[in-house]
């Protein structure tokens, strides 16, 4: 089994833009999951720019969008929140086919399969078809989650821990920005370092792709466990879109079927570098991912 990070990474602040202004990068399938609208640890306003600098033909959110779980607990809705509902809506009313993965802080959602709102259809799983021909598995990942599926009393409880742990993050940020030093996420850093919980990562990965396996899949395309990651597992690509909580990551597909994780900040950069006239076109931007990565993520 072979690991890299493909991930891009580009500094560059967040900037206003217009509605109507063409996307910097179009891409023929756009994959994020974990947004967690209804807390306040969701960076609502980069996904926003994120959604606004990006278009595609299919737009699959993979679950845990809405944070029912914490709504529950405590309301808290950001007008952000609204704005990237709009933004979808707004994106499905002008063509692009908008499927709704349920998750396990979405739950709710599942008693709905299969009613569109909005031209968004809700959906359990799904089966997207790259233009190489691949066919991938798309489910959020909860339901091979051995945690939220035999202990969901502990499953809520960690999610109580992880929450807390990104107000201590948002505190700890905070001080490092004044000291001149960038962000460092602790959730991160426990998930590395911890054997248990790489353990568990692990775990997930490969019954996720025995799943995909068993079904006769090429490769599945997940979020839940927030950790971005585009892997073989077995001779099955295993793919993971990351979260808009901490790494603010999603996977695009490109228009020759190639699979990538990019940030946010990377897409941002181009659309500057667009507007200053740097470079001839996003999508030709974009860094190919290298080595065995590379190759099992693209033709």
């Amino acid at each position: 089994m072979t690991r890299g990070d493909n991930r891009l990474r580009m500094e560059a602040a967040i900037q206003d833009q217009v509605e109507d202004e063409p996307a910097t990068l179009r891409c023929r399938a756009i994959f994020i999951s974990d947004i967690h609208l209804g807390t306040v640890g969701c960076q609502a306003a980069r996904l926003l720019e994120f959604l606004r600098t990006t278009d595609s033909d299919s737009l699959y959110l993979v679950g845990d969008v809405i944070d029912g779980w914490q709504l529950k607990r405590r309301w808290y809705w950001h007008q952000t929140h609204n704005d990237v509902i709009q933004k979808v809506l707004r994106k499905a009313r002008k063509g692009t086919k908008v499927t709704y993965i349920a998750g396990n802080h979405d739950e709710a959602l599942r008693h709905v399969i299969g009613v569109a709102f909005g031209g968004i259809e809700i959906r359990a799983e799904a089966e997207h078809v790259t233009a190489d021909g691949r066919r991938m598995l798309v489910t959020h990942g909860d339901l091979f989650d051995a945690v939220v599926q035999q202990a969901r009393w502990l499953a809520i409880v960690g999610d109580g821990l992880y929450v807390g742990s990104l107000k201590v993050n948002r505190w700890l940020n905070h001080l490092r920005a004044r000291l001149g030093f960038p962000y460092w996420s602790l959730a991160q850093f426990l998930k590395e370092r911890v054997k248990n919980a790489v353990s568990y990562i692990t775990r997930f990965e490969e019954a996720l792709a025995h799943e995909a396996r068993r079904r006769g899949f090429d490769g599945v395309i997940c979020g839940h466990i927030h950790k971005a990651e585009i892997r073989d597992v077995g001779g099955i690509l295993y793919c993971n879109d990351g979260d808009w909580v901490e790494s603010l990551t999603a996977l695009v597909e490109m228009h020759d079927g190639e699979l990538r994780i990019i940030d946010w900040k990377a897409v941002e950069a181009l659309r500057t570098g667009a507007m200053k006239g740097e470079m001839a076109g996003a999508e030709a931007a974009l860094p190919v991912t290298g080595g065995e990565l590379a190759n099992s993520a693209g033709h």
